[in-house]
């Protein structure tokens, strides 16, 4: 029996398959990213998910793709982590980007973009390698036209009163944000990411509000300038896009990758199913 587990910044999607390839288990936990979560909350998401357990002497490979886990002491962490509740378990830990160019490639080479509550990209060779041009630094320096990303430039300009008066007194009303309360979250707390990106809903449902329109454009525009073109023969390849923020924005999107002239690949939302596939192989 193998599993095949992918770790957002907020969840994990966890699927256990039988050695004839049959689903046997679909079940979720916490994030393992271990930026957000201790070693000891990792453990304990999994440990007590009973539906986990019954399989855990009977599992052989796992392969978890994570966000948050980009050095080696990352991985071997992770690693070590799950072999105490795996002990009879081959592991191999990757990024929550190989698992979407995995998910949405075909064994193709092309370029995948994720975008979540952060973004990134890679090109991946259809050879089970990927190579990501630009360092992941997260929402502070960059995730352009992520959910942090428009997060950020909600709350800046809903308190530099720079939203036009509608939307100001829509984005009050929904969310009912006073100054003391955001700087404690922002600050004090370790979910930054999500908080931030817990207000990408309002531009992606207004979107056609200019004031969305043209912040979702610069958004798309810093990201494609930013992370997509850098990679070699870009204008040869499709471009995927994994997360449920592209498929919400698709047709942005397209006209984005258009007026750069490039070549619109996938649209998936969670790349589990995909990566399903993918590890069938390997039984």
């Amino acid at each position: 029996m193998i599993a095949i587990a992918n770790s957002s910044n907020t969840n994990t999607d966890w699927v256990f398959l039988s050695p004839d390839k049959k689903e046997v288990l679909k079940t979720h936990t916490h994030s393992m990213n271990p930026t957000f979560f201790s070693n000891k909350k990792r453990y304990n998401t999994i440990a007590t998910n009973g539906k986990i357990m019954q399989y855990a002497t009977q599992v052989k490979h796992i392969y978890l793709h994570t966000s948050g886990v980009n050095t080696s002491k990352e991985k071997t962490e992770a690693i070590t982590l799950l072999q105490e509740i795996f002990e009879n378990s081959e592991i191999v830990v990757s990024s929550s980007i190989m698992a979407a160019a995995l998910a949405v490639s075909n064994r193709k080479k092309s370029i995948t973009c994720m975008i979540d509550s952060g973004s990134n990209t890679c090109f991946y060779d259809g050879k089970n390698n990927i190579v990501t041009q630009i360092p992941s630094l997260g929402y502070l320096l960059m995730d352009d036209a992520s959910g942090s990303y428009f997060g950020k430039q909600l709350l800046r300009d809903y308190f530099y009163k720079k939203m036009p008066k509608k939307l100001h007194d829509m984005f009050q009303k929904q969310f009912n944000l006073f100054a003391d309360d955001v700087y404690h979250r922002l600050y004090d707390q370790k979910d930054t990411y999500n908080y931030l990106a817990s207000f990408s809903e309002f531009v992606i449902t207004h979107k056609k509000e200019p004031y969305c329109t043209d912040m979702i454009r610069i958004g798309l525009s810093n990201f494609i300038e930013n992370q997509i073109t850098q990679h070699t023969h870009v204008y040869d390849l499709p471009i995927h896009f994994v997360g449920e923020i592209p498929c919400l924005l698709q047709d942005e999107i397209e006209f984005a990758l258009k007026s750069f002239r490039l070549n619109t690949g996938k649209f998936i939302s969670n790349p589990i199913d995909g990566l399903v596939n993918f590890y069938r192989t390997k039984i």
